[in-house]
């Protein structure tokens, strides 16, 4: 079982930077495909980042690209996404998954574990 919690969300300004962090404890995240997902008010989750295990390729949702960056850290069994120039549009509820293997999937079913969720919220 993976355990995954996430940690460093919370409210900033338009323009500002947050970096989220996905960790977990009893099992090693060196084997398993990372993504983050985020769920806004009355929307579905969707896909926003995600970087296969050994940290060599990484994909992002356009409304990503550009602003967040992915990466990971396996000797602390740690997942990051920094996020820069954050929008409104941006506040919602993240949260981190992991997966088997090494293919990068961006529908919520390919994910085996997921997190509690981490609440960011960009104010105008």
């Amino acid at each position: 079982q993976v355990q995954l919690v996430e940690s460093g969300g919370g409210l900033v300004q338009a323009g500002g930077s947050l970096k989220l962090s996905c960790a977990t404890s009893g099992r090693t995240l060196s084997s398993y495909t990372m993504g983050w997902f985020r769920q806004a008010p009355g929307k579905e989750r969707e896909f926003v980042a995600g970087i296969i295990s050994s940290g060599g390729r990484t994909y992002y949702a356009d409304s990503a690209k550009g602003r967040f960056t992915i990466s990971r850290d396996n000797a602390k069994n740690t997942v990051y996404l920094q996020m820069n120039s954050l929008k409104p549009e941006d506040t919602a509820v993240y949260y981190c998954a992991a997966r088997l293997g090494n293919g990068i999937f961006t529908a919520q079913k390919n994910y085996d574990y997921w997190g509690q969720g981490t609440q960011v919220t960009v104010s105008s």
